[in-house]
């Protein structure tokens, strides 16, 4: 049955509007090509709901309301967002490279991180053109030889004085502050107001610089740049010979419809964008889509993540817009008791009391209060090393089941001692940390990977599956490995050098 909304088919389905699929989308708004853009959930409005946290983190207004299980039944709320823009509505905004050696082969205590199909120069001028798109402030980071061709388009956002008496304490102690890399609209005519509520919440403002407003809204002022919001792809359809895909089951207000294309991408977030291609398994192809090397689903990978607040119990922080620091001392390299990579250090936007109350239901509110009211807030993360058995798979209920098992935690347990060292030094000697579980899956890869074997990979080196000439994945899923930074920029520089090939392709 066709929705008479919509053309009976198109040159290109992209099926997610997140930073893949809203990134390429605008890569191909001048190409001619007719392209639907297909969204599960809609646009966000703009509300008064936008910056609440009691709204936000308390309820969860804008966590999509979705159920997966774990390896052992247990059901639970994945943190995604589900809308135009994907989990960049949400996302704080930061947007550093990969450095060069995150794309060679690294070793590490529980193993290897693998080399990727392609070096950092083959992203590089992507890299950069992603920036300018997104409008990212920064500065090359302290300690570091650069690499770059080109300043940021940006100066980097300013620290608040209780951040620059951070930094220079922890500069001071002997560790390498430096200016976090963050996509907002901080032009001097830009519409950012350093408010309190942009790491985690929908900017009200629009300033953000996320996948809807730098990429998905340019794309469909082209006439040849349509959208489908609340269209839920149920399954990918091939032609009789099963060779090529040829339109998109998608489930929109109850009714089942098809759109035809002659070129489909999948970019749903590693864990959707993989359960779409094993639900679209038929005859042909019983084990999924472009499933013949039995990896769709497998190398599940999502970083292994701490809060860590550090008070000083006597000084408020008064800071407001917070989250301007990174440090990575132990990036790339480890400590006599640990010689390999640790991992990433960086300031959080200020947490709030409704913010955890969930994690801190028998603290009585005043606690919390006194506390998020004097901390300065970090996360810390370690890579998550890819592993066969950490997977998702399809139940026969037709439920999305996540097998996680973390990795790689010695050198997470690390990193969270040297942190709170780094803490005490700068003159904060309480650190409270809490360790993120299964349900905090904002930075997941990997379930769909790259490489130039069909035996070992799902995908080539152009996010083209290996089984199927007219089927691509453009999103994390294709990530051999997951380094220790926020990967949205890396994402969006793939989705414009696939972008790219398909423009000069067709």
């Amino acid at each position: 049955m066709a929705d008479s909304s919509l053309q009976d088919s198109y040159d290109i389905i992209i099926v997610g509007s997140g930073m893949g699929g809203g990134t390429l989308a605008y890569a191909l708004r001048d190409s001619g090509a007719r392209i639907l853009l297909v969204e599960r959930g809609d646009f966000i409005p703009s509300e008064p709901e936008n910056w609440s946290p009691e709204a936000v983190f308390a309820d969860g207004r804008y966590q999509a309301d979705d159920r997966w299980q774990d390896a052992n039944g247990r059901w639970y709320r994945p943190g995604m967002t589900y809308a135009v823009g994907g989990n960049t509505k949400v996302f704080g905004a930061s947007l550093p490279r990969f450095r060069p050696s995150d794309f060679q082969e690294v070793a590490h205590a529980d193993g290897v991180s693998p080399a990727w199909p392609f070096g950092y120069d083959d992203l590089a001028p992507y890299y950069a053109a992603a920036e300018a798109i997104f409008g990212v402030h920064g500065q090359p980071e302290e300690g570091v030889t650069s690499v770059r061709s080109a300043a940021f388009p940006y100066p980097p956002v300013p620290h608040e004085q209780p951040i620059q008496d951070l930094a220079d304490r922890l500069a001071k102690a002997g560790y390498t502050p430096s200016y976090l890399p963050l996509g907002i609209d901080l032009r001097p005519d830009g519409r950012c107001i350093r408010c309190a509520t942009c790491d985690g919440f929908v900017c009200q403002v629009d300033a953000k610089a996320d996948a809807e407003i730098r990429c998905v809204r340019p794309a469909l002022q082209q006439k040849n740049v349509e959208i489908v919001t609340a269209a839920y792809a149920r399954r990918i359809l091939t032609n009789g010979s099963g060779q090529r895909v040829s339109g998109v089951e998608l489930v929109r207000g109850g009714r089942v419809s098809v759109v035809r294309a002659g070129l489909i991408v999948v970019s749903c977030g590693a864990v959707n964008s993989a359960a779409l291609l094993l639900r679209s398994g038929d005859d042909r192809h019983p084990r999924g889509l472009a499933n013949s090397s039995g990896l769709v689903g497998r190398h599940y990978m999502v970083h292994n993540n701490t809060v860590m607040l550090t008070v000083k119990p006597a000084r408020r922080n008064n800071v407001v817009f917070q989250k301007t620091l990174y440090v990575n001392d132990f990036y790339d390299h480890g400590t006599d008791d640990h010689p390999y990579p640790l991992g990433h250090i960086q300031l959080i936007g200020k947490v709030r009391e409704q913010m955890i109350r969930k994690q801190a239901r028998m603290a009585p509110r005043w606690a919390r209060r006194y506390l998020t009211g004097r901390s300065v807030d970090w996360w810390l993360f370690t890579e998550d090393l890819p592993d066969p058995e950490n997977r998702i798979e399809v139940t026969g209920e037709g439920a999305i089941r996540v097998h996680w098992q973390p990795n790689n935690v010695r050198a997470h347990e690390v990193l969270v001692r040297e942190a709170k060292r780094m803490a005490r030094a700068a003159g904060y000697p309480l650190a409270l940390t809490g360790r993120a579980g299964i349900e905090v899956c904002s930075h997941q890869a990997g379930t769909v990977k790259a490489g130039t074997d069909p035996a070992t990979s799902v995908l080539n080196p152009s996010c083209r599956t290996h089984d199927i000439e007219n089927l691509y994945v453009v999103d994390s899923s294709f990530f051999p490995s997951l380094p220790v930074m926020n990967p949205a920029l890396t994402i969006a520089a793939n989705a414009l050098r696939v972008g790219e090939q398909l423009a000069g392709g067709r």
